[in-house]
């Protein structure tokens, strides 16, 4: 599988300072306020590295000294946070209907958001509406005397492993666009660390590496909104998002579920999406491109079509993460996306399915988990934010 941040050739040394470099972060990430002799028990190096390195963060204001911590015989270490008021990183999420930019903390805390609602248009005039965006976030007070350490954007497609390019982009009509390279010329100040994603896999990204405490094992987010996709993230300090040879992982929404059915966007039949996505409610319940769907079913108020509608999608749904637990296995799901907004009707369904079927092959009492994020408007381009953290944290 081809995947995030792949490790470099063995014997690498400049890769392997990296690598400490990224790993005593995310000790300290994960431990808040862990002493330097935390840090080497916690990651097995040894003193000298670990109090070099700190030293190295301290003074980039990556890292900040807290409290003495005593020890039982021995002599008091300093506690270590991330410093969180010299850096910030943006994340920016091209959605279907809108654009979504943050400005966070090393830590995750966001700063600054900001949500426009648009309709589909050329890569190059998102671009520069996106860079109007960003170039006034950048500066705003909050964080104009802030050393900004990249940007990561998002789309609602598959992107190359080996490239930067959007390879497909169905409900927005793109097709093999090099979305950086036409924001960069809009952006010239914005220096750092510049990456592309699909959405799904940025969110997942955010949701691991930002999770509070010690994250699960691996994490699996599904995007339901405009499409569905998800995006599945693993690892320790050195996350990983697999993304397959041609970066299709997780584009759940284009598995075929109903042989000859209704055409998809992406060209083929009977795709997910034709049964669970905000396209295909709307054509289902004849709601308009122009109206907002939340307002739209709200309006309809307890209508049975409308219910049955739902229902259907929400078992879609539901037998989605099913697949996803036989393929995939991951020790949590998330649920996310804007059609979570539309509540009980669309969610319980989809968490029934699959409470009810999610131990039948093992005839076990195991359950994975499912976290469900009723508001991830700002998720995607919060998870881009934390892949430019990662990154950095590398090249620091």
């Amino acid at each position: 599988m081809v995947s995030t941040f792949a490790p470099q050739a063995a014997g690498d040394l400049n890769f392997l300072k990296k690598l400490n470099r990224s790993s005593i972060l995310g000790t300290v990430r994960r431990y808040p306020g862990a002493t330097r002799a935390d840090i080497a028990a916690r990651t097995q190096l040894t003193k000298a590295t670990v109090g070099g390195v700190v030293q190295a963060l301290l003074e980039r204001g990556w890292l900040r000294e807290g409290e003495l911590q005593p020890r039982g015989g021995g002599r008091p270490g300093r506690a270590l946070y991330l410093d969180d008021a010299h850096h910030v990183l943006l994340g920016a999420d091209v959605g279907v209907r809108g654009l979504r930019i943050v400005a966070c903390t090393l830590g995750g805390e966001v700063l600054l958001q900001r949500y426009v609602t648009q309709a589909p248009t050329t890569p190059d005039e998102t671009a520069a509406h996106l860079a109007d965006l960003i170039r006034t976030m950048r500066h705003d007070p909050l964080i104009a005397d802030r050393h900004c350490l990249g940007l990561g954007v998002t789309v609602p497609g598959p992107v190359s492993p080996e490239q930067p390019i959007l390879r497909l982009a169905p409900n927005l009509g793109w097709v093999d666009v090099a979305l950086l390279e036409v924001l960069r010329g809009h952006l010239p100040d914005i220096d750092g660390i510049w990456l592309l994603d699909n959405e799904a896999n940025a969110a997942a990204f955010g949701e691991f590496y930002f999770h509070d405490g010690i994250p699960p094992e691996s994490i699996v987010y599904i995007s339901a909104a405009s499409g569905i996709g998800s995006g599945l993230v693993t690892g320790d300090n050195y996350p990983l998002v697999l993304r397959g040879m041609q970066g299709l992982v997780g584009e759940i929404g284009h598995t075929i579920v109903q042989p000859d059915g209704p055409y998809c966007h992406c060209g083929n039949r009977g795709c997910a999406e034709t049964l669970v996505s905000g396209w295909a409610i709307r054509a289902a319940l004849g709601i308009d491109d122009t109206q907002n769907l939340e307002a739209a079913i709200a309006a309809r108020g307890d209508d049975a079509e409308v219910n049955a509608v739902l229902q259907r999608a929400g078992e879609a749904l539901g037998i989605l993460m099913l697949n996803l637990h036989h393929t995939l296995n991951p020790a949590m799901l998330v649920l996310g996306g804007s059609l979570i907004r539309l509540g009980v009707p669309l969610v319980t369904p989809a968490l029934a399915y699959f409470e009810a079927h999610q131990n039948d092959l093992l005839r076990g009492t195991q359950r994975v988990p499912v976290k469900v994020i009723h508001d991830s408007t700002f998720t995607a381009a919060r998870g881009a934010a934390a892949e430019v953290m990662a990154k950095a944290a590398l090249e620091a």
